[in-house]
């Protein structure tokens, strides 16, 4: 049966792909835009005002927050502030109507594995883990509490703690496939660090799981294969048939990166506990299939070069 879903943040990397995933099964998809509408499946809003032009608008199936500034940039003072109050400032807008969108809609809403803290070594980390103390740990536990004031009169709230998404578009590839289709996209500091790993295609397929059952909470949407980044940067070299011998050094990378540095350098062995117990099925297991699929449309820019 076709429902209708509300999707905030549907423009950016996985929220298009979820957007494209929900029409192909029949779902349809109102976007939440900040610019007027241009089509019946848009409304406007304007999280800073805590606005949300819902005068006509019919009830919804269920509500999708994937609003967020994007974390893989350099932290300026300012834009840590954007990082925070980006995320923030959307939940709690959504959160005050959802009244207005359906009885006991249910919200799914955005997190992030940077909640756990940026480097945990060896410790398996599941979602009942305690939170770290980093900078990007406070963001998560702030965004996830904002999620979690929804949580009135059995409304379900699922927070979706996404780990680092492996896509052709961006995600936690972006900046690797140029330099490892030059045969630079050697480890990343000692590369022994744990890197909490999905492939773009499971992270669309975790939120429709999200979306049909009655899952609640956090979930760690990460892959069950876990990877040291050596191994995924090798795993990416053999796919584009490219050496990986060139590290990137942990000094090199902080001067370029600051702060954002030590969540790129730190260790997360995280369990995907909850979709384990729930019946979600991967498609991609291992990080040697998800990386060949990623790395198959540069591969052949390789061969043509």
């Amino acid at each position: 049966m076709a429902r209708r879903i509300l999707v905030s943040g549907a423009s950016g990397l996985i929220g298009t792909e979820l957007r494209t995933a929900l029409a192909a099964r029949g779902d349809q998809v109102i976007r939440l835009v900040r610019r007027p509408p241009s089509s019946a499946d848009e409304i406007r809003w304007d999280p800073t005002a805590g606005h949300i032009d819902l005068d006509g608008v019919e009830p919804v199936d269920a509500v999708v927050n994937l609003s967020g500034a994007p974390v893989a940039r350099r932290w300026t003072s300012r834009y840590k502030r954007e990082l925070l109050t980006s995320r923030t400032s959307t939940t709690r807008t959504l959160v005050r109507h959802l009244d207005r969108l359906g009885d006991q809609v249910p919200l799914l809403n955005a997190s992030a594995v940077g909640i756990y803290g940026s480097d945990r070594g060896e410790e398996e980390l599941t979602e009942a883990s305690a939170p770290g103390h980093t900078f990007l740990a406070e963001v998560v536990k702030a965004w996830e509490l904002e999620a979690c004031a929804a949580q009135t009169n059995g409304r379900r709230v699922t927070l979706a703690r996404t780990g680092l998404v492996l896509s052709a578009e961006g995600g936690a590839l972006g900046p690797l496939l140029p330099l490892a289709r030059l045969g630079l996209g050697g480890p990343i500091g000692s590369g022994r660090q744990w890197w909490p790993w999905i492939s773009m295609e499971d992270e669309v397929r975790a939120l429709l799981h999200m979306i049909d059952t009655e899952v609640h909470g956090p979930v760690n949407l990460v892959a069950p294969g876990s990877a040291r980044q050596g191994d995924i940067a090798m795993a990416l070299a053999r796919a584009l048939g490219r050496p990986a011998f060139v590290p990137a050094p942990a000094t090199a990378l902080r001067l370029a990166l600051g702060e954002l540095a030590d969540d790129i350098l730190g260790s997360q062995l995280i369990r995907p506990g909850v979709l384990e117990q729930t019946g979600f099925v991967w498609r991609h297991a291992r990080v040697e299939d998800a990386v060949r699929q990623v790395a198959s449309p540069w591969h052949d820019l390789t061969v043509r070069a």
